[in-house]
């Protein structure tokens, strides 16, 4: 889906490309490739690296356009991944601004009400650049705060739990937050090569410069502490599964031979060989007696060792 915007009360929608300040691309559709390559005629090098789900951040130019790649987060539908993290394609140049992505987000739409709930305008290319980088460092948090409540939940369900899937709920959140953690470290650096654009730099937003370095540097440490509280979390937990299932194995060991005592007895009475009980009308009775004793004596003897 294609949508122009202009500048109004905030980013407003446009009628066509001629009166928009930026063209916004996601999920293309097959027309829609072609008017993006045939009649805005971006280069076809920067579609097909855009269209690449792992392509890096980086800043390049070529025949007159720019192509700025930053990477955002975003909610998946596969429950093995719940967040992951796609290219946002910025390509500028010729008097047009088009930006494309080829997964939906909610990054995009959010940006759209913030600017019109602040009622900000877009002065220049880079300054819609700096400002989507900002709301992608927005979302990265946001969405940080949703694998924080998860890993909560999914610690409370491992307690006394053992089973291989609750563990694995941790290890899918670990997943989600090496993407988000390599995807920062990348537009961190896509940042700082931006900052430092000798053509560009002085007309920056100081102020836009600073909300963005601040935004990106409290995402990384989110990530970096998440990451690292999973881990160790996932080592302990490891530990608590394997500790659990030893207690049951020991008690379950325990039962067994407990249990073991009045078939022994119950066997050796039962052999169809001259016994000491064989005549005897109470044998039945003494032979259950002396197992109960036997067996009573062995639970106390196991529950004074902690054995059971």
């Amino acid at each position: 889906m294609i949508t122009f915007y202009k500048n109004g009360n905030g980013l407003e929608v446009a009628e066509n490309a001629s009166k928009s300040i930026w063209i916004n691309a996601i999920e293309p559709t097959l027309s829609e490739t072609a008017y993006l390559l045939e009649e805005l005629q971006i280069p076809q090098a920067f579609y097909n690296d855009i269209e690449d789900m792992d392509e890096r951040p980086r800043i390049e130019t070529e025949d007159g356009w720019t192509l700025i790649i930053l990477r955002i987060p975003y909610h998946t539908n596969d429950e093995k991944l719940p967040y992951s993290t796609a290219p946002l394609g910025l390509v500028f140049g010729h008097g047009k601004f088009i930006s494309l992505c080829f997964v939906k987000n909610h990054m995009v739409t959010d940006f759209i009400t913030y600017t019109q709930r602040k009622q900000v305008t877009i002065t220049n290319d880079f300054d819609l650049v700096l400002k989507l980088l900002l709301s992608a460092s927005v979302w990265y948090q946001k969405y940080l705060k949703q694998i924080n409540h998860r890993i909560k939940v999914a610690e409370n369900s491992l307690e006394q739990s053992i089973r291989n899937e609750d563990l694995q709920a941790l290890l899918q959140l670990e997943k989600c937050l090496v993407y988000f953690i390599t995807s920062l470290k990348g537009n961190d650096t896509l940042f700082y090569r931006i900052r430092n654009l000798r053509n560009y730099n002085s007309t920056f937003d100081p102020d836009l410069l600073e909300d963005v370095d601040i935004e990106l540097k409290q995402a990384q440490d989110s990530a970096n502490i998440y990451s690292n509280i999973l881990s160790g979390m996932m080592d302990a937990y490891a530990s608590v599964i394997s500790n659990n299932l030893n207690i049951i194995m020991k008690k379950l060991t325990s039962i067994s031979i407990i249990l073991m005592i009045p078939t022994f007895i119950a066997s050796m009475y039962g052999m169809n060989v001259p016994n000491a009980l064989e005549n005897n009308p109470y044998g039945l009775w003494i032979i259950l007696f002396i197992s109960l004793i036997i067996s009573g004596i062995s639970v106390f003897m196991f529950k004074r060792k902690k054995l059971f």
